[in-house]
């Protein structure tokens, strides 16, 4: 995978890749998209775009560089919790060791509460919650020592050679990647039915004892646009690593997978992702298009089971 993806390439690739022009045409093509590539401007430190079956890069920059992913790092969470095939259902109390003292970062999961395995993988995905990655970890078979080194093992057969883990909250700086790794491992979370189901949610509500409920929203605000089909999604924000973004999405006719790491403020990783969701569609020839399967779910109601589509990191 290249680590640059220059403007002056990126209308060739670009103009191939999305309107299947080859050859003078192609070459034609690539002189309007060349100056579509100038303009798209991005306020992230690192960016990375390829469709997601091929493997192909459609836009880069600085993919190789190695930088705090935050929660992002719940991605690999995810994965390592599901291929331990433990049972969803068992009850797991969220405890003082659960909590933030390194960053002191606020959750609404206090200490005592029980919730199943399936529910705190679901909020760590979609809400983002602390407490609820370090349960999961916690209450892994040897802990969370054998969980993050299983992490890295995972990492390691993917071929995440720039990555590297140290807790499954993401609250470590520690815990580093590259844009080219993300990708990776956003192609890999995309194969697990659940990760795609829990990280694209709009919302969740969970009880927590007796009457008492506790609704969550997802910290990707784009997964309740009409605008955006959206497959996968996890955001990420310490300080050392500034806002992040890894999705899988269904642009211009094509499902693509877009990482963006440290942006600087604070919606701009969002703003980056509009950016290069309507460049996508300009270089295709198409124009803004509406997902009416994601507008239609925006408009049902909240649920605990499935509130689909649809910030905390």
């Amino acid at each position: 995978m290249r680590s640059l993806f220059l403007a002056s390439v990126a209308g060739v690739t670009l103009a191939a890749a999305l309107t299947g022009l080859s050859g003078p045409a192609a070459a034609a093509q690539a002189g309007a998209d060349d100056a579509l590539a100038a303009k798209l401007k991005l306020h992230s430190h690192a960016v990375l775009v390829i469709d997601q079956q091929s493997g192909e890069v459609l836009y880069g920059k600085n993919t190789q560089a190695i930088v705090p992913i935050a929660s992002i790092t719940k991605l690999m969470t995810a994965m390592v919790v599901l291929d331990s095939n433990l049972d969803p259902e068992e009850s797991i109390s969220i405890a003082k060791d659960d909590i933030d003292w390194l960053r002191g970062s606020h959750s609404r999961l206090k200490v005592g509460a029980a919730l199943s395995r399936d529910e705190l993988l679901r909020l760590a995905l979609m809400a983002s919650e602390n407490r609820a990655a370090s349960a999961l970890a916690r209450s892994h078979p040897g802990g969370v020592e054998a969980f993050v080194r299983s992490m890295n093992l995972k990492a390691q057969m993917l071929g995440m050679n720039g990555s590297r883990f140290a807790d499954a909250t993401g609250l470590s700086s520690t815990n580093v990647s590259t844009a080219e790794d993300l990708a990776t491992l956003a192609r890999a979370a995309h194969r697990y039915p659940k990760i795609r189901q829990y990280s694209t949610a709009i919302a969740f509500e969970v009880s927590l004892g007796g009457k008492h409920s506790v609704a969550f929203r997802n910290t990707n605000r784009l997964v309740s646009s009409g605008a955006w089909d959206i497959g996968l999604s996890k955001t990420g924000f310490i300080n050392e690593a500034g806002r992040c973004l890894v999705m899988q999405a269904t642009l211009a006719g094509r499902a693509v997978i877009i990482v963006l790491l440290d942006s600087w403020g604070k919606y701009s990783r969002i703003g980056d992702a509009n950016r290069i969701r309507k460049w996508l569609e300009l270089a295709s020839g198409q124009g803004p298009s509406v997902n009416r399967a994601a507008a239609a779910r925006v408009r049902g109601p909240l649920s605990r089971t499935d509130s689909q589509a649809g910030p905390k990191s």
